[in-house]
């Protein structure tokens, strides 16, 4: 079973409460349509009623099957308005910012997540990442125990011309600029978890660098090593390794000559980059150049499941990230 079809599978056997910021968007309602087609969750849809049931309509579904909540006329919202405004008033906001907070939809869907009319909302195809991942921080929060609040990237090698074939993690593409060595372990530990539930195999961690086993001298290196050891000493089982070049980490016969001792042996499918721009470039290099498909960035470390989409996203890609998020959401 090709990896997406996997996580599409395990979202159908537990589908969960998903609420869409962008309702009224047509790739969103046409994603909507299919998740509740295929039975892996129940959705709701943020956005002006009469926008949605039009999309609705003329996606021939039946209006019974949705929620639609309209930020400016739902029965939620002075609950929620409350809510927000008794979880940030520390921070000055007033009863009447938190009124003109939870006008945005996005923060209207955290919202249903954070009081559990929702279990995990999905946001990003028409707003940008930055207000998407802040609407998430400030109101759902980080789970207990948890450091930062990172990202991944879901890479999957399913053509033929891929000498391996799978999915792989590349963490962190999109949130974390610059992790010092107890963020990159964090990220690290995360990232194999996030694997464990996505992909149901073991992970196995590379810290990558431009140097492996000490074969350059630098500050940059000396964070992944630093981060490698803090990472095993809080996971003592977790397979890791590094820092490794990308080769050493993915390819057996490089690993082999490069890495001899290493226990990956060239079989890494988590792989941490040390700073956003390397990892940034390095999923964009793997999917425009090496033809993977990308499902990101998928926030990790919040108390319950949100999710960002790109804003050049398709219908396809709004649905894989539904089902991202009722599988992130039943392990919760």
């Amino acid at each position: 079973m090709k990896p997406l079809e996997r996580i599409i599978e395990t979202a159908k056997q537990a589908p969960r409460r998903i609420v869409l910021a962008e309702g009224e968007d047509p790739r969103i309602v046409e994603a909507a349509v299919r998740a509740r087609r295929e039975g892996i969750a129940e959705i709701t849809l943020v956005g002006n009623r009469d926008i949605i049931e039009r999309r609705l309509a003329e996606a021939g579904a039946d209006l019974q099957d949705f929620r639609i909540e309209d930020p400016q006329a739902s029965p939620l919202a002075s609950r929620l308005v409350d809510a927000y405004h008794e979880l940030r008033k520390a921070k000055g906001v007033d009863h009447a910012a938190a009124v003109e907070a939870l006008r945005s939809p996005l923060v209207f869907a955290a919202m249903m997540v954070r009081e559990g009319a929702a279990d995990g909302t999905v946001g990003g195809a028409v707003a940008t990442t930055a207000d998407t991942v802040r609407a998430a921080l400030q109101t759902i929060g980080k789970a207990p125990g948890v450091g930062l609040v990172s990202s991944f990237f879901l890479m999957m090698l399913c053509q033929p011309h891929h000498a391996k074939k799978g999915a792989f993690v590349f963490a962190d593409c999109g949130l974390v600029v610059d992790p010092d060595a107890a963020g990159l372990a964090d990220i690290a530990r995360m990232s194999a978890g996030s694997y464990q539930a996505l992909a149901g195999g073991a992970a196995k961690v590379a810290m990558l660098s431009f140097s492996t086993n000490g074969s350059a001298a630098h500050e940059r290196v000396s964070k992944v090593v630093e981060a490698t050891r803090l990472a095993h000493a809080a996971d003592p089982e977790l397979v890791i390794d590094g820092e490794l070049q990308f080769d050493t980490a993915f390819v057996e016969a490089v690993s082999a000559s490069k890495a001899p001792n290493s226990a990956l042996h060239g079989e890494a499918n988590v792989f941490v980059f040390p700073n956003l721009d390397a990892a940034n470039i390095g999923y964009k290099i793997a999917q425009r150049i090496g033809g993977a498909d990308a499902i990101g960035p998928i926030l990790q470390g919040l108390a319950k499941p949100a999710n960002d989409l790109s804003r050049g996203c398709s219908a396809d890609d709004a649905f894989h990230m539904i089902a991202v998020t009722v599988v992130q959401a039943s392990q919760a």
